[in-house]
């Protein structure tokens, strides 16, 4: 009997479940970070406390280019369905550590330990997820590849909208001291349901035929450091601007208590307002750039964050109100859409069917340990350095001067001729 094919829609929400659940856990993780800083990493001193919360946050990133090399390579060899069913119940583990971990108080340094730990896992899982589950997508859909892929960032929005609604209903319905104490383990043991909902669902999945007929590499990892080197700097360049901006609006809820000191619960609000926009937009900006071009998009994109990311954060710090900050998060988030829901189908034409998983994964957790993972931190310590409250829109704009250079750069390595690739 011949098994009936899987459908598209299926198939975008088996591979996007396992993404959902990595950024709803680094959303809640960053949101709350706070909390954990004092349960896990406590000093006399604030600054010192946050910058161990965030270097623990930003260290786990060190360790998702070996878990982009290892799952991605897995994926190009043994199958796509295989390693993404690994990656989700490797991030489950890690979710699970942290939500059941007693603090520093209770087993003293255990405690950070076990955090640091609990992010080296969800690090190493996450490195090898945006790969294999973009190159199933594609493969499934090569005539959409924009609209397909872009689901793959779409949900990245919808957990940072569910992340904002669990920070803002806390903020609202518990008592400081219970939030402080307890209450920001709450979202974490809801990260765990999503975990065994994503193995139920990619149990289902199948190879594409693109796959599976394709020419294989026994050595994925080697070719595209030595072979496709070119193609590994344009995807690190092109994803460096959307993972610096993502990652300074999760830094929003914190950045809006220690800076601008309004309440907890408007910073949650202003990242609903980044949720929505993320989920909603993205799809439609990836139709559009399977419409349009993808280089003319994204590089558009870039030249916005280049000249308005000064004046608005200028704006806001020198008019301190939720509508400024609302105006912030929505513009950040607007241009982040749209720049983003062109990338994963970009990334996926630079890289040849044998090795796609594999250079994405490379190229992405590379980029995003860089220019992602620390973002925080360096924004942190730009703050403190310049005494700026702006500051973290000088990371912005240098980080998109670099995407821009690296969008330029995308159409020599995509011209180049076929003989000098693997074949696609």
């Amino acid at each position: 009997m011949t098994k009936k094919p899987i459908s598209l829609t299926k198939i975008v929400l088996a591979t996007s479940v396992g993404n959902a659940l990595e950024w709803f856990d680094i959303a809640i993780y960053a949101f709350f970070a706070v909390y954990i800083a004092k349960n896990f990493f406590p000093t006399a001193n604030e600054t010192a406390s946050m910058l161990l919360t965030f270097g623990s946050f930003g260290a786990s990133y060190l360790v998702r280019p070996l878990g982009g090399m290892m799952l991605g390579a897995y994926a190009d060899k043994r199958g796509r369905k295989r390693s993404l069913m690994v990656s989700v119940g490797l991030m489950m583990i890690g979710t699970a550590i942290i939500a059941l971990i007693p603090t520093y108080a209770t087993i003293g340094l255990a405690a950070p330990a076990g955090v640091f730990i609990a992010r080296l896992i969800q690090g190493f899982s996450a490195g090898g997820e945006f790969g294999a589950s973009t190159a199933m997508l594609i493969e499934h859909a090569p005539h959409r590849r924009g609209f397909i892929a872009s689901w793959q960032f779409a949900t990245q929005g919808l957990s940072t909208l569910m992340a904002s609604v669990f920070g803002f209903a806390l903020a609202k319905l518990m008592a400081p001291t219970d939030l402080a104490a307890w209450g920001w383990r709450i979202p974490f043991f809801f990260g765990l349901l999503i975990g065994p909902v994503g193995l139920y669902l990619r149990r289902f999945l199948e190879d594409a035929p693109s796959f599976t007929e394709a020419a294989h590499t026994a050595t994925p990892v080697r070719d595209v450091f030595t072979k496709q080197k070119l193609m590994l700097l344009a995807t690190i360049g092109a994803l460096t601007v959307s993972t610096a901006v993502n990652y300074l609006l999760q830094y929003v809820p914190t950045f809006t208590i220690r800076e601008l000191h309004m309440p907890a619960s408007t910073g949650f609000a202003a990242s609903i307002v980044n949720g929505v926009i993320l989920t909603v937009v993205t799809p439609f900006a990836g139709y559009l750039s399977d419409r349009i071009g993808r280089r003319k998009q994204m590089a558009t994109v870039a030249v916005l964050f280049i000249v308005t990311a000064y004046p608005a954060f200028s704006y806001v710090v020198s008019h301190v109100s939720a509508t400024g900050l609302f105006l912030l998060v929505g513009w950040l988030s607007l241009l982040k859409s749209i720049y983003f829901g062109a990338l994963p189908a970009l990334m996926s034409e630079i890289f040849p069917v044998a090795t796609r998983a594999t250079g994405m994964s490379i190229g992405y957790n590379i980029g995003v340990t860089v220019f992602g993972g620390f973002t925080p931190a360096i924004i942190i310590w730009l703050l403190s350095a310049t005494g700026n409250k702006s500051a973290p829109s000088f990371y912005l704009i240098c980080t998109a001067i670099i995407s821009l250079g690296a969008l330029m750069a995308v159409s020599r390595v995509q011209t180049r001729p076929k003989a000098a690739q693997l074949a696609t």
